[in-house]
C-alpha cells in the first residue's frame, strides 16, 4: 500500500504538474524567484530572466534543448526558442518566431492544455499587434485568446489584445473607430481594476492615451492616461520589460508636448527615455532624435537642432545595414529550423508510442491506490472537521470583541497623530520661511555693521517687523487658525507679497509671472500651494546659494501649472529620498493628494526647475 502511494505522489508531480498554471500567473505578476531544475522550472526561470534583463540565458536555453522528451515539453521548447528570436537581436525576425509560437499553439491544441495554449496566443497576439501586415489574422487569434483565457491575467490580457484589434481594423479600414469604443475602454479598465490586474489596467491607459491623441485630438485628456500608465509602470522600472514600456510612455508625452508647443518639456521627456532605452539600433530611438532636433530648431537653437539630426541620420544608416543582414540570416535559420523540427517530430512519435504502453498499465494500479487511499483520508478529516468546527465558533465570538477593541482605540490613536501632523506641517511650512528671511535680514546687518551700503534703521524695522510676524503666525497655529493672508487676499498676493519681502534683504530677487490666477481656487488648495512655494524657497535658502529665483503660476484648461526655477548651484536629483523628511517628500505627498504630478531638473551648477501640475 506504501509503495502504491509513493507511486501515485511520483506520478502526479512528475506528469500532471497541477501547479504549472500557478507558477505562470506567478510570472505575470513578477514575483519572479523560481526554484526547481525540471523542464518547467527552467522555463519560468528562461521566462524571468526576459522580463528582468530582456536578454536570453543562453544556459538556460541549452539546459531546456536537453531534457525534452515529451510533446508537452516540445511546446515549452518552441515558445522559448521563438522569444530567443524575438529579443537576440535589435530588430524582431517575424518569421522565425512566429514559426516557432504557430508550432506551440497547434501542438496545445491537440494537447488540449489551456495553460500552454494562452501562453501561445498572448505571444502571436503580440506578433500581430506589432505588424500591420498581419492584421487580418489578428482578428482570429484575438478571438481564440478570448475563448480559451483561463486566469485574471490572461482574460485581462486578451480583452487588451481585442480592443487593440478593433482600433486597428476600423482605422484602417474605415478610417473611424466605434461610437462605443469609450465605453469599451472603460469596461476593460474597470475589469483590470476589480481583478487587481494592475499592469495590464496601464497598458490600456497608455492605448487610450494614443487613442486620444490620434483619433479625438484631446491632448490634455492623453496626457492624463500617460501619467496613469507612467505612475503604474514606474513601480516595477527595474525591470527591463518595464523600462520599454516606460520608454514608449515618454516618447508618446514628448510626441503631446511638442504639439503643445512646449518644446523644453518635450526634450525633457525624450531624455527620460533614451536614459532608459539600452539598444543602440532602435528606430523609434531614431525618431525621437528627430523630434529633439525639431524641438530645438522650433527653440531657435540650431546647432542643437543640426547635431541631433546628424545624430538621427547616422544610427538610420546603421539600422538599414542591420535590416539586411539580419533578412539574410533569416532565411538561412527557418530553413534550418524546419529541417530540425521535422526530425524531431518522427523522433519524438515513436518515443510517445512506447511510452502510451509503458503507462496505460501502470496508471490503473496507481487509480485503484488513490481512490482507496482518498476514501480512509477523507473519513478522518469529516470528524476533525467537525471538532474543529466547534472551536472555530469559539474563536470566532473572542475574535470580534477583540477587533471592536482595536477598532476604537485605532481611531483615537490615528485622530491623535492627524492633529500632530497638521501642526508639524504648519511649524515647518508657515514658520520655516519667515525664520529664513529672518536669517537673510541679520545676515546683512552683519554685513553692513561698518560699511552702510543700507539704510540701517530700514533694515532694523523691517527685520523687527518680521520678528513680530513670526510671533503672530506661531500664535496662530496656536489657536488652529490655518487661512492666514492668503485667506484675505489670494494665492497670487500673498505669494507676491511674501517674494517682496524677502527681495527686500538684497540677497535673493524673486520674480513672479501668473497667468489665468484671476479665477477663484479652492481655498485649502491655495494653502497647500502657498506653502509649498514657502518650503521651495526656504529650501533655496538654505541650501541653493541662488540670486534669482522665478516663479510662473498658471491656470489654464482646469490645470494649475507652477514652474519654480533658480540659478543656483543645483543637487543630483537621482538621490533624492522622497519617503524620508518633510521637505521634497513632503512636497510630493501633498501633491499626489490632489492626484497631481511632481518633476524636478536639477544640474550641478546650472540651477534646479521644478514643476508642478495640479487639475483644479
Amino acid at each position: 500500500m506504501k509503495k502504491a502511494l509513493i507511486l501515485v505522489l511520483i506520478y502526479c508531480s512528475s506528469v500532471y504538474a497541477q501547479n504549472f498554471k500557478g507558477q505562470i500567473d506567478k510570472l505575470y505578476n513578477y514575483n519572479l524567484l523560481f526554484e526547481g531544475n525540471d523542464l518547467e522550472s527552467l522555463y519560468l526561470k528562461f521566462q524571468a530572466e526576459l522580463i528582468i534583463d530582456a536578454k536570453p540565458n543562453i544556459k538556460i536555453y541549452q539546459s531546456i534543448k536537453t531534457k525534452v522528451k515529451s510533446n508537452r515539453d516540445s511546446i515549452l521548447l518552441a515558445l522559448i526558442e521563438g522569444d530567443n528570436v524575438w529579443l537576440s537581436n535589435n530588430f524582431k525576425r517575424d518569421s522565425i518566431s512566429f514559426t516557432n509560437y504557430f508550432s506551440a499553439y497547434q501542438k496545445s491544441i491537440q494537447q488540449n492544455d489551456s495553460t500552454l495554449i494562452c501562453e501561445s496566443l498572448n505571444r502571436i497576439n503580440r506578433y500581430c499587434l506589432e505588424s500591420e501586415e498581419n492584421i487580418k489574422d489578428f482578428g482570429f487569434y484575438s478571438n481564440q485568446y478570448i475563448s480559451f483565457a483561463n486566469s485574471n491575467y490572461q482574460k485581462a490580457k486578451s480583452k487588451f489584445f481585442r480592443l487593440s484589434y478593433i482600433l486597428q481594423s476600423n482605422f484602417l479600414i474605415n478610417n473611424s473607430l466605434p461610437n462605443n469604443i469609450l465605453d469599451l475602454f472603460n469596461k476593460d479598465i474597470a475589469f483590470c481594476k476589480n481583478h487587481n490586474e494592475i499592469y495590464v489596467m496601464a497598458e490600456f491607459h497608455n492605448l487610450l492615451g494614443v487613442t486620444y491623441d490620434v483619433f479625438y485630438k484631446k491632448m490634455n485628456r492623453s496626457l492624463d492616461n500617460y501619467q496613469i500608465a507612467e505612475k503604474i509602470f514606474s513601480t516595477q522600472k527595474k525591470l527591463n520589460y518595464f523600462k520599454t514600456k516606460l520608454f514608449n510612455i515618454y516618447i508618446n508625452k514628448a510626441h503631446i508636448y511638442h504639439q503643445k508647443k512646449q518644446y523644453k518639456l518635450s526634450n525633457i521627456e525624450i531624455g527620460k527615455a533614451l536614459k532608459i532605452n539600452q539598444k543602440k539600433n532602435n528606430i523609434r530611438i531614431k525618431r525621437a532624435l528627430e523630434l529633439v532636433s525639431s524641438n530645438f530648431q522650433k527653440l531657435n537653437q540650431l546647432d542643437s537642432s543640426l547635431y541631433y539630426l546628424k545624430k538621427s541620420k547616422t544610427l538610420g544608416d546603421s539600422i538599414g545595414l542591420i535590416q539586411k543582414a539580419i533578412a539574410i540570416s533569416d532565411i538561412t535559420e527557418k530553413y534550418q529550423a524546419e529541417k530540425k523540427e521535422k526530425e524531431n517530430l518522427e523522433l519524438r512519435e515513436k518515443r510517445k508510442q512506447d511510452k502510451i504502453l509503458l503507462f496505460s498499465g501502470a496508471l490503473f494500479m496507481i487509480l485503484g491506490s488513490l481512490i482507496a487511499y482518498l476514501n480512509l483520508k477523507n473519513s478522518k478529516r469529516k470528524r476533525l472537521l467537525a471538532e474543529q468546527q466547534k472551536e472555530l465558533e469559539k474563536q470566532k465570538n473572542l475574535t470580534l470583541l477583540k477587533e471592536q477593541e482595536i477598532t476604537t482605540i485605532n481611531a483615537m490613536v490615528a485622530g491623535q497623530e492627524k492633529e500632530r501632523i497638521r501642526i508639524a506641517e504648519d511649524l515647518h511650512d508657515n514658520i520655516g520661511s519667515v525664520l529664513a528671511t529672518l536669517k537673510l535680514h541679520f545676515e546683512n546687518l552683519k554685513l553692513n555693521r561698518e560699511k552702510k551700503h543700507f539704510n540701517q534703521e530700514e533694515l532694523y524695522n523691517k527685520t523687527e517687523k518680521l520678528i513680530d510676524e513670526t510671533y503672530l503666525k506661531v500664535r496662530s497655529i496656536a489657536h488652529a487658525k490655518n487661512a492666514g493672508v492668503i485667506a484675505n487676499q489670494g494665492l497670487l498676493v500673498a505669494i507676491k507679497i511674501m517674494a517682496d519681502k524677502i527681495s527686500s534683504a538684497n540677497q535673493l530677487h524673486i520674480e513672479i509671472v501668473d497667468f489665468g490666477l484671476d479665477k477663484p481656487i479652492e481655498s485649502n488648495l491655495e494653502i497647500t500651494i502657498f506653502r509649498i512655494i514657502q518650503e521651495l524657497i526656504t529650501n533655496t535658502i538654505k541650501h541653493a546659494e541662488a540670486t534669482e529665483v522665478t516663479i510662473n503660476l498658471s491656470l489654464f484648461d482646469e490645470n494649475l501649472n507652477v514652474i519654480f526655477e533658480d540659478n543656483g548651484k543645483g543637487f543630483n536629483d537621482s538621490k533624492i529620498d522622497f519617503k524620508n523628511g518633510m521637505g521634497l517628500g513632503s512636497i510630493q505627498k501633498r501633491i499626489e493628494h490632489y492626484n497631481g504630478t511632481f518633476q524636478i531638473d536639477s544640474v550641478l551648477n546650472r540651477g534646479t526647475s521644478i514643476i508642478l501640475n495640479i487639475p483644479v
